[in-house]
C-alpha cells in the first residue's frame, strides 16, 4: 500500500510540473500578457474565470473527464532513445490512432472551408479526444471510424456530478432516467441533438464515430465566430465544452504537447489513460469510467439487498444490517416549476431570402398559475425543410428566461431556401408544452429596376448591338443582389406581347429567342444581359425587363436603317466604241514594222 501511495505521489508531482510547463509554453507562445501561477493555471486579461455556464449547456454535460497529463518529454522519440520506460511513454503518448487521427485532420479541413476565421486546429480536437475518452479507448474502432463498443459517462443524476433527466428517451445513450455523454467525444443527448454532424458521409450522425463526433466537436468550438488562433477565444470554446478550469488547463497541456509532435500508430493500441476527474467525487466507491455500467451511489441498494455486516464489537456479536439512510431529498429547480411555455409577444416572422429577420423568437416560461419562472434554460429549434439559421450559423439556440420569465432567441438569418418553417421552443430538461413559431422565407426581389448606361442601345439593321445592356436592381435603396430577372422584347408599351420581328437574343443552339427567363443580379445588384442582335427591320423596339418584387423597367432600342448601296454606273452615258479601221490594231503580217 505505502508503495502504491508513493507512486500516486510521484505520479501527482510529475503531473503538475507537466501541466505547468505545458500551460506555460502556450501563454508565451499565444497569450502576451497571460501569467501562469505554481499550479500552471493561467490566467489573462479577458478570460480569468469559466464562463457561467448550465451542465446541460456544455457539450458534455460538464461530466467526468480523463486528467491524465503528458511527459514532460518531447512528443517526438529520438532515434537513439533506448527501449526504456521513458522512450515507451514518450512515443506511446504521442501516438494517436490512425483512424481517430484522420478524423481530426479531416474536421479540421471540412471547418477550413466551412468557417475559416475559427482557425481549429486539430491538435485541440486531439486534446480533447485525449480528456474525453482517450482518443476512443485507444483507437478501438471500426473501419468507418465506429467504436467497437459505445462509449458511455456515468448517469448524470445530480449525485456528484450534474443532474440531468433524460431528454432522448434513452435513444443515444439507453437510459431513460438521466442523460449520459456519448462516444469518443462526450456529448450529451441533448446536445448531440443539434450539434451532430455527419463526417463520413453515410447518412448518420452517429456520436460513437469518430468522424462524426470529430467534426460536431470542430463547429461546437467554433459556434460563436471565436477564433481559436487568438488565446482568450481558445479558453472560451474549451470552457464551453466542460465548465472547468481543471479542464481548462488538462486540454490546454495535451494542446501543447501534440503541437510539438505527433505522430500515427494502429487503432487499438493507444495508451490508455488512468486516472479520472471522478476519482474522489464518491468516496469510497470505484469511480466508473466511460464504456461501463456506473457503480452503485452510496446509501441506495444495487438491485439486491445489503449482505449483514459482520458482528461488530459490543453487540454480543449478532450480526446486524447497517440502515439505509435515504439520500436528501433534492430541492425543485426553476426548471421542475416549470408547466408550459408562451409566446411572449412574437411578431409575424417573415424574411427575404439572404437577409435578417425583423422579429425575434420570445418566449414565456410560466408555472401552472400563470407565473414567470426565472433562470430556466429554453431550446430554440429550427424545423422543416429551410437553410435559415440562428447568428452564428447554428440551427439550435439555448437561452436562459431573464427575470420575467421570458427568453428570447437570437436573430434569425434566413438563407436561400424559400417557403414555411417552424421555431419550436422547447424547456431544457423538461418535457412540458412548448410553443412552435411559424415563419416565412421569400424570394429575393427589387423594388427598382435602372439602366446602369447613359445611353440607349442602338445598332443598324441586321447587324448586332456593340454594347450589352446593364442594368442595376435595388431595394429600399440597397443594392438588390440575387434578384431573379426576365426580359422580353414586346410589341409596344401596351402590349406586353413578344414582338416577332426586330432585336433579338440568341441560344445556346443560335436561334432567335426574344424573351428570356432565370436571369440574376450579381451581389451587387447589377445584371449584364446577353449579346442583342438586330434583323433586317429598322425602327425602335422595347425591351421590358421585371424582377421579383414588381420592379419594372423598358429600354429602348433603336434599329437604323442599313445604308443603301451606291447605284450602278448608267451604261447610256459611257462613249460608243470606235468604228474607225485606222484605229484597229492591224492583223496584217505584211504590216508589221520591221525591226
Amino acid at each position: 500500500m505505502a508503495a502504491h501511495i508513493g507512486r500516486r505521489l510521484r505520479k501527482g508531482a510529475a503531473t503538475t510540473a507537466v501541466a505547468a510547463a505545458a500551460v506555460a509554453a502556450l501563454s508565451a507562445s499565444q497569450a502576451p500578457g497571460a501569467t501562469v501561477d505554481d499550479q500552471g493555471r493561467q490566467s489573462t486579461g479577458d478570460a480569468t474565470s469559466a464562463p457561467d455556464t448550465a451542465a446541460d449547456d456544455s457539450a458534455t454535460g460538464n461530466s467526468p473527464y480523463y486528467t491524465d497529463l503528458p511527459p514532460l518529454n518531447s512528443p517526438n522519440p529520438s532515434p537513439s532513445a533506448g527501449s526504456g520506460d521513458a522512450g515507451d511513454q514518450r512515443a506511446g503518448e504521442a501516438g494517436i490512432p490512425a483512424t481517430v487521427l484522420d478524423a481530426y485532420k479531416q474536421a479540421e479541413a471540412t471547418l477550413r472551408e466551412k468557417k475559416p476565421g475559427c482557425n481549429l486546429p486539430w491538435q485541440l480536437l486531439a486534446a480533447i479526444g485525449k480528456v474525453e475518452s482517450g482518443q476512443a479507448r485507444g483507437g478501438r474502432v471500426t473501419a468507418d471510424g465506429t467504436t467497437v463498443t459505445p462509449i458511455l459517462g456515468p448517469q448524470l443524476d445530480g449525485n456528484g456530478f450534474a443532474l440531468i433527466r433524460d431528454t432522448d428517451n434513452g435513444a443515444y445513450d439507453g437510459n431513460r432516467m438521466y442523460d449520459q455523454a456519448v462516444g469518443p467525444m462526450q456529448f450529451i443527448p441533448s446536445t448531440w441533438d443539434w450539434a451532430g454532424r455527419d463526417g463520413n458521409g453515410d447518412g448518420r450522425k452517429d456520436p460513437n464515430n469518430i468522424y462524426d463526433a470529430a467534426l460536431a466537436a470542430g463547429h461546437y468550438l467554433c459556434r460563436f465566430d471565436w477564433d481559436l488562433s487568438q488565446q482568450g477565444d481558445l479558453r472560451k470554446a474549451i470552457l464551453s465544452y466542460n465548465n472547468s478550469t481543471d479542464y481548462l488547463n488538462t486540454v490546454l497541456s495535451w494542446l501543447e504537447f501534440y503541437r510539438r509532435g505527433t505522430h500515427e500508430i494502429p487503432d487499438g493500441t493507444g495508451a490508455l489513460p488512468v486516472d479520472r476527474s471522478d476519482d474522489t467525487a464518491r468516496p469510497g466507491v470505484t469511480p466508473s469510467a466511460p464504456g461501463t455500467t456506473p457503480p452503485a451511489r452510496p446509501g441506495k441498494p444495487s438491485g439486491s439487498r445489503p449482505s449483514p455486516s459482520p458482528a461488530a464489537p459490543g453487540n454480543g456479536g449478532s450480526p446486524s444490517t447497517p440502515p439505509v439512510t435515504p439520500p436528501p431529498a433534492t430541492p425543485p429547480t426553476p426548471t421542475d416549476t416549470v408547466h408550459h411555455l408562451e409566446d411572449a409577444g412574437t411578431g409575424t416572422l417573415t424574411a427575404m431570402a439572404g437577409h435578417t429577420f425583423a422579429e425575434r423568437v420570445s418566449t414565456r416560461a410560466e408555472t401552472e398559475a400563470g407565473k414567470a419562472v426565472a433562470k430556466v434554460r429554453i431550446r430554440f429549434t429550427l424545423v422543416g425543410d429551410t437553410d435559415t439559421t440562428f447568428t452564428g450559423g447554428e440551427t439550435v439556440a439555448t437561452v436562459t428566461t431573464d427575470a420575467s420569465g421570458v427568453a428570447v432567441a437570437p436573430a434569425l438569418q434566413a438563407g436561400e431556401r424559400t417557403g414555411a418553417f417552424a421555431v419550436q421552443a422547447a424547456v431544457v430538461g423538461r418535457s412540458v408544452k412548448g410553443v412552435p413559431y411559424k415563419a416565412t422565407v421569400t424570394a429575393r426581389a427589387a423594388d427598382a429596376l435602372a439602366l446602369a448606361g447613359e445611353k440607349e442601345p442602338t445598332c443598324v439593321a441586321g447587324g448586332e448591338f456593340a454594347e450589352p445592356v446593364q442594368v442595376k436592381a435595388t431595394y429600399r435603396g440597397e443594392a438588390a443582389g440575387k434578384v431573379a430577372v426576365t426580359a422580353t422584347l414586346v410589341t409596344s408599351a401596351d402590349d406586353p406581347a413578344e414582338n416577332d420581328k426586330g432585336p433579338y437574343f440568341k441560344d445556346a443552339d443560335g436561334k432567335a429567342v426574344r424573351s428570356l427567363t432565370g436571369l440574376k443580379t450579381d451581389a451587387d445588384g447589377q445584371l449584364t444581359l446577353p449579346k442583342l442582335y438586330a434583323d433586317d427591320t429598322a425602327g425602335t423596339f422595347l425591351l421590358h425587363l421585371t424582377t421579383t418584387g414588381g420592379a419594372t423597367l423598358d429600354v429602348k432600342l433603336t434599329v437604323e436603317p442599313a445604308a443603301a448601296p451606291s447605284p450602278d454606273p448608267d451604261p447610256s452615258t459611257d462613249p460608243a466604241p470606235s468604228t474607225d479601221p485606222s484605229t484597229e490594231p492591224s492583223t496584217d503580217p505584211s504590216e508589221t514594222p520591221a525591226a
